[in-house]
């Protein structure tokens, strides 16, 4: 048997301090994006030089460092990920990981239309596409750049490139979109999706909205969604930190993440990689593992990467703290990777 076919019957061997098994990896691929999302990111955004961005080879080592581990999904994130060159080619690399079940990516969308077949073929299982509005002023007003119709076309691209789930993720904000979570629900509902309703964390420092004011709860959110929808709490999960629930009557799901108003750290099977090489072992902590150094000072070296990820692994903190009132986190959300 050979090494590869060894390694896919190994069991994982990331297991945290709390004796959670990490099977779920983010990886990120780039800082950089096409839109400038409010909650996101700053509009004059100042994005990492290209030297200090890992290449598509530390990316497909570090992958392959934590498939050996036992991880069995892989979500490549951003800023957006098809804004970074060769991406296709960084995909086709890491789907063909022996032990790897799954690979998937979010993305704004906005590339779909040129690039959905190309991700099927190179081995992308499933989507998900972020939507914060379906009226083209106001998604222009929260991506600062974004043409809604664009997008349209992408989520046409990506039925039509077949893949296996595709799912829509909102963030809510009060004031800006919260009035729409029930024209994006039937969106999801009439074209079989399943969609995400988003609580915003408080990563980094915004000047276009208090976010003391514009906090939406998940059950404020959900209580809505009630009056025009039959929700049925499902126990199915995407291994993500989605709660979801089955839309009667249809095939779709609604599902709820609740960073802020129902901490779902107990269950957490994941850890992100940042797109210059830092292992991020909480979305909520800014400790993290400077990875890249250890690639660049010993290249090849995947006994020494696993390692170092193993001993990282054992900072995984049991839970994150959040409050809306004040700046938790530094950096922003296209800094951590989604």
């Amino acid at each position: 048997m050979d090494r590869d076919n060894q390694l896919k019957e190994a069991p994982s061997s990331l297991v945290d301090p709390f004796g959670r098994t990490i099977d779920y990896l983010r990886l990120s691929v780039t800082d950089r994006c096409n839109l400038r999302c409010t909650y996101c990111m700053a509009e004059d955004m100042t994005f990492l030089p290209r030297q200090q961005i890992l290449s598509l080879e530390e990316l497909r080592d570090l992958a392959l460092a934590f498939v050996e581990l036992g991880i069995k999904k892989i979500r490549l994130t951003g800023g957006e990920p098809l804004v970074r060159r060769d991406i296709i080619k960084l995909v086709r690399s890491i789907s063909n990981i022996n032990g790897l079940e799954e690979i998937t990516m979010t993305t704004n969308g906005m590339l779909l239309p040129k690039m959905a077949q190309q991700l099927r073929q190179a081995g992308l299982a499933r989507l998900n596409i972020s939507v914060d509005s379906l009226k083209p002023t106001k998604f222009r007003e929260m991506t600062r750049n974004g043409d809604l119709s664009l997008w349209y076309e992408g989520i046409v691209a990506a039925k039509k490139a077949n893949f296996t789930k595709i799912k829509l993720n909102a963030v809510v904000l009060a004031g800006f979109n919260d009035d729409e979570v029930i024209d994006l629900a039937h969106f999801a509902v009439s074209n079989e999706m399943d969609i995400s309703f988003i609580e915003e964390m408080p990563l980094g420092s915004m000047s276009t909205h208090d976010r003391s004011k514009t906090q939406v709860s998940s059950a404020n959110i959900r209580e809505k969604l009630e009056t025009k929808f039959h929700l049925i709490d499902s126990v199915e999960t995407t291994g993500g930190p989605s709660r979801y629930s089955n839309v009667a009557g249809s095939t779709s799901k609604i599902g709820f993440i609740s960073p802020m108003s129902n901490n779902f750290c107990e269950s957490c099977n994941r850890v992100r990689m940042t797109a210059e090489g830092r292992l991020l072992l909480c979305l909520g902590n800014e400790h993290s593992a400077d990875l890249r150094s250890v690639m660049r000072s010993h290249p090849g070296d995947q006994d020494l990467l696993k390692n170092e990820i193993s001993k990282a692994l054992k900072s995984k903190p049991e839970r994150h703290y959040f409050d809306p009132n004040k700046i938790d986190i530094v950096r922003f959300m296209n800094m951590t990777g989604g």
